[in-house]
């Protein structure tokens, strides 16, 4: 496999923290709620989170920033060390600092601390923007990319920019190859840009009743192509939350769906977003692949706890995933998945086989599995592992595409990939406490029954509806005649193409 490029991030560190509790009372003295428990998580804000995600996906990062020499800034430089080389801008005044207090997981009250700006640059940080085989630009709105927007300008010429506005920031250089605003902003930028007030004001093409995600859809559209033709810049790339994201290059625009609905905190998506998709520019991915791959990473990101599911104690490195399924859509981490449910006093269920082709009977288990708990966790069979336990034509399905098709299913919360013959290594780790099977198998034929029982879990079967079997399928499958030109010549004409092959 090639190494990943290398990423310059530019923009606005922050810092961040998290106050989570829970709140199930007012005070007395106030309508406001009490919030009891607290935890405190401290993390990289801003561009620093941007080149955080960067360097966790396996890249060599560095980043241009301002962080001063107060306590702000030695803690972002302390969560980035071994992590992301720091080259230094000036800051006048204090660095950013964004704390928000979380009850339940939905934040009560944000409070903001200093008004730090990037004062000035310097020849170091000319050098490595002038350098750079690819940019990724954070820009916050507190300098960073206005100090340094003529070496920016020189880059956008030559290497792929990828540029993350903000409402108090400046607008992109020309020549950017990606602008990745949120729904919001495109339309706030838009509304002042010089195309857009034309393009309102002269005749076009009808505008038929719209509402709802249909009438979102078609703004964020319009809204980029104004931006597109205001800043020239190659395509924008507008995201629309857990509608995914609408890239367009000034022509018809791509939708890009998120694979499945995902409810959570999404406080860094944005910069999870920008993030990938300017790390796969820097790869040679066309902009379609990197939107695509980036609202996945978001998708990802949500699902995984979003802020709360960082693992800032963990080394820069590309994380082990043997758990997780394969291909780019995998889907939520499992292992992560069940100990965040584990930890909130929740019930982890798993359950487990091949699911090749899947069915009826496939269906009605993983339902009446999910209905046991508060999570479910199925662990599927790799290709290898089906070949040995079924025979060399199988699987019919591939197990990238088998996991999709799971996930799309609302009654699973991630799915894990093994290699063995059977999941007591994937068990072990994910540590349900439920593991859950069909109805067609003896408790003496689980090999897995006792080790779940070694942590206190339970093992169940579970009907399953009678006459519906993969094999069946592909049986009826290869007898079924052909159905189409070949097919229907035969049977005119006859000859050759009557005879069964």
């Amino acid at each position: 496999m090639s190494p990943l490029a290398p990423l310059l991030v530019v923009g606005d560190a922050l810092l961040d923290h998290d106050l989570s509790g829970r709140a199930d009372r007012l005070a007395p003295d106030a309508p406001v709620p009490v919030v009891h428990g607290v935890r405190r998580v401290t993390r990289p804000g801003g561009a620093a989170l941007a080149a955080y995600f960067a360097a966790q996906d396996g890249r060599d990062v560095t980043l241009v920033t301002a962080l001063g020499d107060g306590d702000a800034g030695r803690t972002v430089r302390l969560l980035l060390k071994d992590r992301v080389r720091i080259v230094d801008l000036p800051l006048a005044g204090e660095l950013s600092c964004k704390t928000r207090v979380m009850a339940q997981g939905v934040p009560v009250l944000r409070l903001d601390d200093g008004e730090g700006r990037a004062s000035g640059t310097t020849d170091e940080a000319c050098a490595a923007v002038d350098a750079a085989s690819a940019i990724l630009v954070a820009d916050y709105g507190r300098g960073a990319a206005d100090v340094l927007r003529d070496a920016l300008g020189r880059a956008a010429a030559r290497v792929p920019v990828v540029w993350d506005p903000h409402p108090r920031g400046g607008s992109p250089v020309r020549g950017v190859r990606l602008v990745t605003p949120s729904a919001a902003e495109a339309q706030g930028f838009a509304s002042s840009a010089p195309a857009e007030q034309e393009s309102r004001s002269a005749p076009g093409r009808p505008s038929p009743a719209m509402s709802g995600a249909g009438a979102r859809v078609r703004r964020s559209a319009d809204d980029a192509r104004a931006l597109i033709s205001s800043w020239g810049v190659t395509s924008v790339a507008v995201t629309l939350g857990a509608g995914g994201a609408l890239l367009t290059h000034g022509g018809d625009p791509l939708l890009v769906s998120a694979p499945r609905a995902v409810e959570g905190d999404a406080c860094g998506a944005g910069d999870r977003f920008a993030a990938t998709a300017a790390g796969l520019l820097a790869d040679g991915a066309l902009p379609e692949t990197a939107v695509q791959e980036a609202v996945r990473a978001a998708t990802r990101y949500v699902e995984d706890g979003g802020a709360a599911g960082l693992r800032l104690d963990e080394p820069s490195a590309v994380p082990d995933r043997g758990a997780r399924a394969p291909g780019t859509d995998a889907g939520p981490d499992p292992l992560a998945l069940a100990a965040r449910v584990r930890a909130e006093g929740g019930t982890v269920v798993a359950a487990g086989g091949c699911f090749d082709l899947l069915h009826a009977g496939h269906v009605a288990l993983l339902q009446a599995a999910r209905r046991i708990g508060d999570c479910l966790v199925v662990c599927v069979n790799s290709d290898a592992s089906v070949r040995r336990r079924k025979g060399g034509s199988r699987p019919l399905v591939p197990a990238e595409d088998r996991v999709r098709v799971l996930l799309a299913l609302g009654s699973v919360d991630a799915v894990a990939v093994f290699d063995e013959d059977t999941p007591e290594r994937l068990l072990e780790e994910l540590r349900p406490h439920i593991w859950a099977k069909g109805g067609d198998y003896a408790l003496a034929q689980l090999p897995e029954a006792h080790l779940v029982r070694s942590w206190g879990g339970e093992v169940v079967l579970l009907p399953y509806l009678d006459g519906r079997s993969t094999t069946r399928l592909a049986e009826r499958a290869a007898l079924e005649p052909a159905v189409g030109p070949s097919a229907t010549a035969g049977r005119r004409g006859g000859g050759d193409h009557a005879r069964p092959r």
